[in-house]
């Protein structure tokens, strides 16, 4: 049985119901408004001019309350999460964009950059970078390092105490509109305006990078297509899930093309879904940009990322690639997992294990023993007797690789804080022996 289709209303018949109520509509004001202004005619509150604004409001209300109540571009942004661009689609775009000479200077330098605040804190304490053109930086510390004091300082939108950098080969400090054409930023915690459109907010910003016309709508057009917003550009940003605002935040930072790129913890809020689309522009940005990326969720660092720094306590613990560090400060590491159903089997291989002389660490899961060994090469013929002389059987033995996790994890513990002289902070109302 066919189904029955909606009625449609072509632009004429529209027209037709449409144009008598507006010629009505327009004579009854421009009647008024004559009536009004007649010398001889009184009215309520002896103001005509009042009168008159009320009649021309009025005549406006409708047109005023559809435009501003009823339309809602927002509509269905709420729904769900809009995909990513596909990567070969992000591809194809930033092939046509200018990429980065290749490297006589490099992305971000940094010689003894300092940043001190009252009271004897040190934020930022003689900070040694540099890193190459084009590359995938992650700068990385546990919270309190310094990470965003250094993003502050690199941007613009701090000044340093002491030493001195430059960024895409622009001076830090003092360069005002030269450095801010170079680069594109992305806070932490990212905010817009809710009312606006996400294309809306890309012209804002491109008319801000001095684009205009035919130029501006080209590169608003690629942006929301990198970031995978097309169809989601015309919605008021109000109704953008996390992760589309996050993508949005990605846009307005690269509407300039920039050759640095800083990105302030850029998927630490996100959901996997989003920490993957998000990973998968920055890893596309290779080349075209430098990216230097403040983060401390350390996977998406092995993900991306070609170079990483350690910050702690304001101080710079390491810096290099990534497989370098690995090489050169992971320890390896043995995994045991017993058959299940032996009670107490956790407890006796880690008794086993601790002790050792080849041991540096044993640590302990609901499933496994993990044992970061000093000299592989006695650890692992002596591994295996331990284990049989502690009565346990094993579902798997196995020579783990070390993730940056554990190199990162080693270096904050070892580097400990840094010596502070000691603070004294005064209490209003007490005397020299802490009484009122």
């Amino acid at each position: 049985m066919p189904t029955a289709s909606k009625p449609s209303l072509d632009p004429a018949t529209i027209a037709l119901v449409v144009i008598p109520f507006v010629v009505i509509e327009l004579g009854l004001m421009l009647y008024a408004l004559y009536d009004l202004f007649q010398e001889d005619r009184r009215v309520r509150g002896d103001s005509k001019i009042m009168w008159a604004l009320i009649i021309a409001f009025v005549s406006l209300l409708g047109p005023l309350v559809y435009f501003f109540v009823g339309r809602d571009d927002s509509r269905g942004a709420e729904t769900g999460t809009v995909p990513a661009a596909p990567a070969d689609s992000i591809a194809r775009i930033l092939a046509t964009w200018p990429k980065l000479a290749q490297a006589t200077d490099a992305g971000v330098v940094t010689t003894g950059l300092t940043k001190r605040y009252g009271g004897g804190v040190v934020a930022l304490d003689n900070l040694n970078l540099n890193v190459p053109s084009g590359t995938i930086f992650g700068f990385l510390g546990p919270n309190g390092a310094g990470k965003t004091t250094t993003l502050r300082l690199l941007t613009g939108l701090a000044t340093a105490t002491g030493g001195s950098g430059t960024v895409a080969g622009v001076r830090i400090g003092g360069t005002g509109g030269e450095l801010a054409r170079n680069i594109g930023y992305l806070d932490q915690d990212p905010r817009f305006y809710g009312w606006m459109r996400g294309r809306e907010l890309l012209n804002m910003v491109g008319q801000l990078h001095g684009l205009h016309g035919a130029a501006l709508r080209q590169r608003v057009g690629e942006v929301l297509e990198i970031v995978g917003l097309t169809e989601a550009g015309h919605r008021r940003i109000g109704g953008y899930s996390g992760g589309m605002r996050q993508r949005l935040g990605i846009g307005q930072a690269l509407i300039n093309q920039p050759r640095v790129l800083f990105l302030d913890e850029p998927v630490s809020s996100l959901d996997p879904e989003g920490r993957r689309d998000v990973l998968e522009i920055i890893s596309k940005l290779r080349g075209t940009a430098t990216v230097f990326m403040s983060t401390h969720i350390l996977n998406d660092v092995e993900r991306v990322c070609d170079r990483v720094a350690i910050l702690n306590y304001g101080h710079l613990v390491v810096e290099g690639p990534i497989d370098e560090l690995l090489d050169r400060y992971a320890q390896p590491i043995y995994e045991l997992e017993p058959e299940p159903q032996q009670p107490g089997a956790i407890d006796r291989l880690a008794a086993a294990m601790r002790g050792q002389v080849w041991a540096g660490e044993v640590k302990t899961t609901p499933d496994t023993v993990r044992v970061f060994v000093t000299d592989p090469k006695v650890a692992g013929p002596a591994i295996l007797p331990l284990v049989v002389a502690s009565g346990v059987n094993l579902v798997r033995y196995e020579r783990a690789r070390p993730s940056l996790e554990d190199v990162f994890l080693r270096l904050v513990a070892e580097s400990g804080p840094a010596i502070a002289p000691a603070v004294t902070v005064p209490v209003w109302g007490l005397d020299g022996r802490g009484r009122r």
